[in-house]
């Protein structure tokens, strides 16, 4: 029995072939003769194939690593291919548009997709049989598809004798023959969930079913094809074990490594933007970058309070971890203002974010205003980022704000970035000596800099330039209590004879 949003996406699916059949209308005045030829044509060009057939699916035209992928499954018979792919990269849809032309130009006989569930398996299925089904184009070029009595939602074969099957993981799937034609054709798609990849038993149960019991309906004398469609939700999952096995595996991000759009023809700066805007940055890393993260590995929590007046700090260090990237798309670039106050460390103040050279610089001149002379700050940037692009940015800085930024070079030479942040701020943090300013709470530098301390861990592949810049700030502190500082510049305006930008 259908549930009503069963239902309801039932009705919106053969809504929209409807819709596609009144937008692409056949070709009804053309001879036998004309068909074959314009069929023929469009079966040497799978990108003109696709948009023929499926011109609601193809709003916007293909990435690069749309059309080779598409290019490595049709050339090979005989292929496995993981595909990792971001949300909104049409992994599924694509993966579609290949196996039809596959299986209505001949080349393959037996499909059969499976999903986490039988009712999810059945739902990435329908729209392969609603298409065959009701597709006009389709009909015209290829002949009815349909087939009274062997039309379930579940397993369904077209007049051509090409058999479709559902089956969800665990599932037996035996029977899975048309006539003497094992599976040519395996799918697996959303495989993985969050549940089961809690339970690294339950990973390597549902792998030991995919490898004995779904990939041996194979035969082993005729070409397979393999296409497996996920994202890599957690450190131990299904998916990444098939990319270690894999002819091909690929992994696509919503942005590529420079911080621009993978598909920039569909999904624009804009758009994206907006979207990762409305989600926390955990989220956003799990769905969009195939990162996922499990939180509070290192660090369960932040702590906040109110923080002491200015003056009652003996001096505060603004450290900076400017990343390498001048871009907004990139590494974070993150700035800490700590002081210290009996045994506890305080964050005054932070700036955490994606953004240009000169905006990172300007956060320097909001703390030469915020402290307005009552307090001495030391302005240390991570060694060796002061070189020539930089201090260019800084005299540009200088003259837009009418003002020395007093900028010093950290010498340090800084062992691993997780066990330096770890060693040092794991024990502050848990023993409560570690203080964030309560007022930041709530503003977006903020939330940035908690998100990558809670997303910390020695394996995962988040940012972590905001517990980077906290650390260094901590650091400095220890390293110049006790030290003489009357020599600290206290004025913005007036340099001491240490060299600075």
């Amino acid at each position: 029995m259908r549930t009503a949003a069963e239902k309801k996406a039932e009705f919106d699916w053969d809504e929209f072939v409807q819709d596609m059949n009144r937008d692409a209308p056949v070709h009804s005045n053309e001879t036998e003769r004309e068909k074959r030829k314009r069929v023929a044509e469009l079966e040497t060009d799978d990108e003109a194939w696709f948009k023929y057939y499926f011109s609601n699916f193809y709003t916007s035209e293909p990435a690069p690593f749309h059309r080779k992928a598409t290019k490595r499954v049709m050339s090979n018979a005989e292929f496995y291919e993981v595909r990792a792919w971001s949300r909104e990269l049409s992994k599924s849809g694509r993966t579609m548009m290949e196996v039809l032309k596959l299986t209505l130009t001949g080349k393959k006989k037996n499909v059969v997709l499976t999903s986490n569930s039988k009712d999810n398996a059945e739902r990435l299925l329908r729209p392969y049989k609603v298409l065959l089904e009701k597709n006009n184009r389709i009909i015209n070029d290829y002949g009815m598809q349909m087939k009274h009595g062997s039309w379930a939602d579940n397993e369904f074969i077209t007049r051509k004798g090409v058999a479709f099957r559902a089956i969800g993981a665990g599932q037996s799937p035996r029977g899975t023959r048309n006539d003497a034609v094992r599976p040519d054709v395996l799918l697996v798609d959303d495989f993985d969930t969050d549940e089961d990849c809690r339970n690294p038993d339950t990973v390597d149960k549902k792998w030991d079913w995919l490898e004995r019991a779904f990939y041996a309906t194979r035969s082993i004398s005729n070409p397979l094809l393999v296409i497996f469609c996920g994202n890599i939700i957690a450190e131990h999952c299904c998916i990444k074990k098939a990319m270690e096995i894999a002819d091909y595996a690929e992994v696509i991000n919503i942005r590529d490594k420079n911080g621009k759009s993978t598909w920039p023809q569909k999904n624009t700066e804009a758009m994206i933007d907006r979207v990762l805007s409305k989600i926390s940055y955990i989220s956003a890393q799990g769905e969009y970058f195939n990162n996922p993260i499990t939180k509070g590995k290192v660090f369960e929590n932040l702590h906040y309070k109110k923080m002491m007046p200015l003056n009652r700090y003996r001096f505060l260090v603004a450290y900076t971890d400017p990343s390498y990237k001048g871009g907004k798309k990139n590494d974070y670039k993150a700035t800490a203002l700590v002081g210290r106050y009996g045994d506890e460390y305080h964050v005054v103040k932070v700036f955490c974010a994606q953004t240009s050279t000169a905006d990172m610089l300007d956060w320097q001149y909001e703390i030469i205003k915020l402290v307005n002379g009552k307090v001495p700050v030391y302005f240390l940037i991570e060694w060796p980022s002061i070189d020539d692009s930089l201090k260019l940015e800084i005299i540009k800085a200088n003259k837009r704000h009418k003002l020395t930024l007093p900028l010093m070079a950290d010498p340090r030479v800084k062992p691993d970035k997780f066990f330096r942040i770890e060693s040092l701020l794991e024990p502050l943090n848990r023993n409560e000596k570690l203080w964030f300013n309560e007022k930041l709470k709530k503003s977006d530098h903020m939330k940035n800099m908690e998100d990558q301390f809670l997303a910390l861990s020695p394996t995962s592949r988040a940012h972590d330039d905001g517990p980077d810049a906290v650390e260094g700030a901590v650091w400095s502190v220890n390293s110049k209590v006790g030290a003489d500082t009357s020599q600290i510049q206290t004025n913005a305006g007036r340099r001491t004879n240490n060299k600075r930008w």
